[in-house]
C-alpha cells in the first residue's frame, strides 16, 4: 500500500498530514510575504540605474535579497535563526516571543499566519477529499494568502504570483478541474475587462483612481479557476466582505476614513469562498428566488 492508498484508508492521518503540511508552508509564506517586495524593489531600482545608464556608487550595497538567503535572522539584533527556533508555532511558544538573541518581541503575526495557513489547508482537504482538486486548491489557497498579506502591507499584488496562476488555472480547466475551457477564457477575460472598466468610469468621473492593475489580474485569475458564472459573486462578496472589515477599522482601530484600504484581500476572501462553496451559495440564491 503506497501513501496515496494509506491516507485513502485513513482520513485522520489524511488531516493531520494537511494540517502539518499548513503549518509548514505557512512558515515559508512568511519568508515571502516578508522578502518578495524587498526583492522587488530591489530589481526595480537596479532597473532604473541601468535605464538612466548610471553606475552603482554604494560599494556597501548589501547583496541582493532571494527567498532562499541570507538566512532568516532578527532584524534587531542579526542572530541567525535556529532550525530549532524555526518550528511553525511552537518555536513562538517556546521562545515566549521573543529572540533569544536580543530578546526584542517577535511579532504575533508570524504564528498567525502560520495556523491560518493549516486552518485554510484543513478546509479546502475537508471540502475536496483526496484528490486533485485538493492540490489544486491548496496551491491557490497558499497563493492568496501571500497576495493578501502583501497588498495589506504595500498596496501590490505582484505579477509574479498574479499571472502564473492564472495561467495554471487554465490549464486546469482542460482537465475540468473546476470549470471547462470555454468558461474559463471567458472568465479571465471578464474578470480583467469588468474591474478595468469600473476603474476608468470611476477615474473619469472623479479624476481618481480607485483601485490597482493587480485587482483586475486577481479577478481575471478567479475566472480562469472557477468560469465567468462565478464572478459575480465573487464580486458581491468582495464588497460584502471590505464593507464589513472597512467599518470594523474604522470603528475599532479609528481608521482614517481617507486613508485607502486595498482591495485585493477582498477579492481573495471572496474568491476563496466561491472556490470551495460557491455551488452552495448559487443553489441557495436559486433557492430563495424560486428559480
Amino acid at each position: 500500500m503506497d501513501f496515496i492508498d494509506y491516507l485513502h484508508h485513513n482520513s485522520l492521518a489524511f488531516f493531520i498530514y494537511i494540517g502539518l503540511l499548513g503549518l509548514i508552508v505557512g512558515s515559508f509564506l512568511n519568508v515571502v510575504i516578508h522578502r518578495l517586495p524587498i526583492m522587488m524593489e530591489q530589481d526595480w531600482r537596479v532597473q532604473c540605474l541601468e535605464f538612466l545608464e548610471q553606475q552603482k556608487e554604494d560599494t556597501n550595497e548589501k547583496p541582493p535579497l532571494t527567498l532562499s538567503k541570507p538566512r532568516s535572522h532578527c532584524p534587531h539584533c542579526g542572530h541567525q535563526i535556529k532550525a530549532i527556533e524555526n518550528i511553525p508555532v511552537i518555536s513562538y511558544l517556546f521562545l515566549k516571543g521573543r529572540c533569544s538573541g536580543c530578546g526584542a518581541a517577535i511579532s504575533i503575526r508570524y504564528p498567525l499566519i502560520e495556523l491560518t495557513t493549516c486552518l485554510l489547508s484543513l478546509a479546502v482537504a475537508w471540502r475536496f477529499g483526496i484528490s486533485g482538486q485538493t492540490a489544486a486548491a491548496l496551491l491557490l489557497t497558499w497563493a492568496l494568502i501571500t497576495l493578501s498579506m502583501i497588498d495589506f502591507d504595500h498596496k501590490l499584488l505582484p505579477d509574479s504570483i498574479t499571472l502564473p496562476f492564472l495561467w495554471l488555472g487554465l490549464l486546469l480547466s482542460l482537465w475540468g478541474t473546476f470549470t471547462t475551457p470555454e468558461s474559463a477564457i471567458i472568465g479571465a477575460a471578464a474578470g480583467y475587462l469588468s474591474l478595468w472598466s469600473v476603474f476608468q468610469l470611476f477615474r473619469l468621473v472623479t479624476g481618481k483612481e480607485g483601485m490597482g492593475f493587480g485587482d483586475f489580474k486577481l479577478l481575471a485569475l478567479f475566472g480562469a479557476w472557477l468560469g465567468w458564472q462565478y464572478l459575480p459573486q465573487i464580486i458581491m462578496l468582495s464588497s460584502l466582505v471590505g464593507a464589513v472589515i472597512g467599518i470594523t477599522l474604522v470603528l475599532l482601530r479609528g481608521r482614517d476614513r481617507n486613508i485607502p484600504i486595498p482591495f485585493g484581500p477582498y477579492l481573495a476572501i471572496a474568491g476563496w469562498i466561491s472556490l470551495l462553496w460557491g455551488d452552495y451559495i448559487n443553489q441557495a440564491y436559486l433557492n430563495w428566488a424560486g428559480i
